[in-house]
């Protein structure tokens, strides 16, 4: 098995256990737990397949994908309440998926377009569509709201990756390299709370005010 065959499994099981864990704190039945595996695990994939036009997208292709978020989820429905912190457990959880799949992401763009842009967008989706969709759904607080480091992780780690790729490093050495990156930043910011600075603007106006210039009596 390939070393990027292996951050593939690894980061779709990640995925998976995040949207069962949510799934746990809703209280949810098998099904939900099954339905929010899969979404989580399965969301960055598809939504970078559709992008690189490979079709059909790699589930279809390798049900053995399927099989693990049906296997995660199945799993934790059974232990998930033996776990009292399952929240920080989740957010532990993703941040690794997280690493794994901005490498194997921007690995997977790279090979289908040659282009380290490419390669980079390819690789940020793949890390966090997913948990998005998680979130959304769980009618959690969006990872994209939240003031933490998460997206830029997923660049970081994506464009490491394609840089050392870039100098010819080894597929080893590359993407351990982006994995560090991006599980160094987002484990930095959840432990000791790293942000980017924040846009701080005047108040805004109300719409009505706005739309007309002028104060509204």
């Amino acid at each position: 098995m390939s070393l990027l065959m292996i951050l593939d499994y690894a980061g779709i099981a990640l995925f998976a256990a995040t949207g069962a864990l949510a799934a746990s704190r809703k209280e949810l039945d098998l099904i939900g737990f099954l339905f929010f595996a899969a979404v989580t695990g399965l969301g960055g994939g598809t939504l970078r397949d559709i992008i690189l036009d490979r079709m059909p997208v790699f589930w279809v292709l390798d049900p053995t994908y399927i099989l693990i978020c049906v296997i995660v989820g199945a799993f934790l429905f059974s232990t998930a309440h033996r776990v009292g912190w399952r929240y920080r457990l989740l957010i532990w959880l993703d941040a690794i998926g997280l690493a794994a799949y901005s490498v194997l992401g921007a690995a997977k763009g790279l090979a289908a377009t040659g282009s380290p842009t490419i390669a980079i967008v390819a690789g940020t989706l793949t890390a966090t569509f997913g948990g998005i969709l998680r979130d959304l759904l769980a009618n959690e607080p969006s990872v994209l709201l939240r003031p933490e480091i998460y997206i830029t992780a997923a660049l970081a780690g994506a464009g490491g990756f394609t840089a050392a790729d870039a100098f010819g490093l080894p597929l080893y050495a590359s993407s351990g390299l982006g994995v560090a990156i991006a599980f160094g930043l987002r484990g930095g910011a959840i432990h000791y709370g790293w942000t980017l600075p924040r846009y701080k603007p005047r108040p805004g106006r109300p719409p009505d005010e706005a739309i007309k210039g002028k104060k509204t009596k």
